[in-house]
């Protein structure tokens, strides 16, 4: 493992994005400890100390309960550009499924994914091979592929642990195109926003324009894709109106003005450092008011492009590319505006309610920010980010509660219940599946019913729904029940884990040998 990998951690949160307000709390509080040590200087006995000390820090920890979450997340963020490759055998080292403390969401961006028009039409009837990939890794371990979005060669999956699937709702992607003048789609973003625990997040994949000269030009294609691309929710229409966002991807951006062989020096010798000053995204950070907004942990690893496939050399063909951080993860906490001295009324009452409506602030901290070597299927390294999301869950009851009633088996009708907790904007379109543990997706399912059909329920009203026994599976095994909303796009609400048990007629159709007086026949 590279040394250089582990850099400090890097913490941000959505009060301290405004230097003001983090400076504001930090000062009460110190105000607060002050008053306490003089307290405790003019106390004439233990016992009253102990009393001043007690109410004191008490408050003071009121104060810091307004500031910091209670709940922590664990992202794990990958951007690869595969070129046209197909996936290795093993994609767990990049996933770094053992890490301590678990992962909690998987965003995994990826750029030229084979897009020629024969894959592309297949990747439309069954999904494409990467996909499949990161599926069949993590859904024996719980992770259910939340969504995805594919424009051409930009591909981006969200994978969740199934017992967050009911609090991430309102899922919703797009995808901006910038290539050939913003007609082709083999540069631009693919986005999927959604809310998490009532806290509104968004993942951005981009592939910018290439070529070292054409740095000004990725500013504003980044800038164009963040202003662009809209949502159909009227709380966060764009990317920047969400209170956390990821943005990742291959961004292009190279190192300037330094040569060949003083770049492959810095590298070897491990000097990263004196390359920073003319690394182009860092240096157009001072000058863009936009992409200041956005911060980005230290580049303590090797630039991951470009390389000699499956190789750890950089390029030795006669173009012989210079070495560039193009492979990037930056994140932006939504910053919070004050009012001035000059707004008016309507003004600061306006700023006021933004204000209350963010009692629920969040913490991100990266924890790592490093690229794997050891792939070498593409051109390009995978780089990873891990970071640390500390939220208070603005609910944490589902939508809907479901679940199954009496026995299950093939053998006969199967039953189940459900009944809407919240008011949300159910249809008649929504549907309860049937999953097998370890499913992929909302569309993995063994079989559905429809919602009640002739009107919508009340809050809390128990609806019985029935199952055929033709549609239950013959053999035994574990499941669970999903509430699908169409709305929201996503499973509001999930049973417990289930048995269904193994159908007698499983026996007669041969799918299982018979058991007679213990032997198997």
């Amino acid at each position: 493992m590279d040394p250089l990998t582990h850099g400090p951690r890097v913490r941000s949160d959505s009060m301290s994005s405004s230097a003001s307000q983090g400076s504001r709390s930090k000062a009460v509080l110190r105000q607060r400890l002050s008053q306490l040590m003089t307290c405790i200087e003019d106390m004439s006995s233990d016992d009253e100390a102990s009393v001043e000390v007690s109410r004191t820090l008490d408050e003071a920890f009121q104060l810091c309960g307004r500031f910091i979450p209670s709940d922590a997340f664990r992202i794990h963020v990958v951007t690869w550009n595969v070129a046209s490759a197909e996936p290795p055998v093993d994609v767990t080292s990049l996933l770094q499924l053992d890490v301590q403390p678990p992962t909690d969401l998987y965003v995994i961006g990826l750029q030229e994914v084979n897009a020629t028009p024969v894959r592309l039409i297949s990747d439309l009837i069954v999904e494409d091979s990467w996909s499949h990939a990161f599926m069949d890794t993590l859904a024996p371990r719980g992770f259910v592929k939340v969504t995805s979005v594919r424009m051409q060669g930009l591909l981006l999956l969200v994978f969740a642990k199934q017992i967050h699937l009911p609090y991430i709702r309102d899922i919703r992607a797009t995808y901006t195109r910038t290539g050939i003048f913003g007609y082709w789609g083999n540069k631009g973003g693919v986005s999927v926003r959604f809310s998490f625990y009532g806290h509104m997040v968004c993942f951005l994949n981009c592939h910018l324009a290439a070529h070292v000269n054409y740095a000004l030009q990725r500013v504003d294609e980044f800038e164009y894709i963040l202003e662009t691309q809209e949502f159909d929710i009227p709380d966060t229409p764009q990317i920047r109106d969400h209170k956390l966002v990821f943005c990742f991807g291959d961004l292009n951006f190279r190192i300037a003005d330094h040569g060949l062989h003083f770049l492959r020096s810095s590298i070897n010798s491990g000097r990263l450092n004196l390359l920073w000053g003319k690394e182009q995204l860092l240096m157009m950070k001072k000058k863009e008011p936009f992409l200041q907004e956005f911060e980005e942990g230290p580049l303590n690893f090797k630039p991951t492009y470009k390389f000699d496939r499956n190789s750890d050399s950089y390029d030795t063909s006669g173009k012989k590319r210079k070495p560039a951080w193009t492979d990037r993860i930056l994140w932006r906490i939504k910053p919070k505006v004050f009012p001035s001295d000059d707004d008016d009324d309507d003004e600061k009452s306006s700023i006021s309610t933004n204000e209350e409506q963010d009692e629920c602030p969040i913490l991100v901290t990266q924890d790592k920010y490093t690229s794997d070597m050891s792939y070498g299927v593409s051109d390009h390294k995978p780089v990873l980010g891990t970071f640390t999301l500390e939220l208070k869950k603005g609910f944490d009851t589902p939508l809907v509660h479901v679940s199954p009633l009496g026995v299950w088996s093939a053998d006969q009708d199967a039953l189940l219940t459900y009944s809407v907790q919240e008011d949300f904007m159910s249809s008649t379109w929504d549907w309860i599946g049937l999953y097998k543990v370890g499913f992929k997706s909302a569309s993995d399912y063994e079989t559905f019913v429809w919602v009640r059909e002739k009107e919508l329920p009340e809050l809390n009203e128990v609806i019985q729904l029935s199952v055929e026994k033709d549609e239950v599976p013959l053999l035994g095994g574990h499941y669970v029940l999903g509430y699908y909303s169409t709305n929201m796009q996503s499973l509001i609400g999930l049973s417990p884990n289930f048995q269904i048990l193994e159908s007698k007629r499983a026996v007669m159709e041969g799918l299982v040998p018979e058991d007679i007086n213990g032997v198997n026949k």
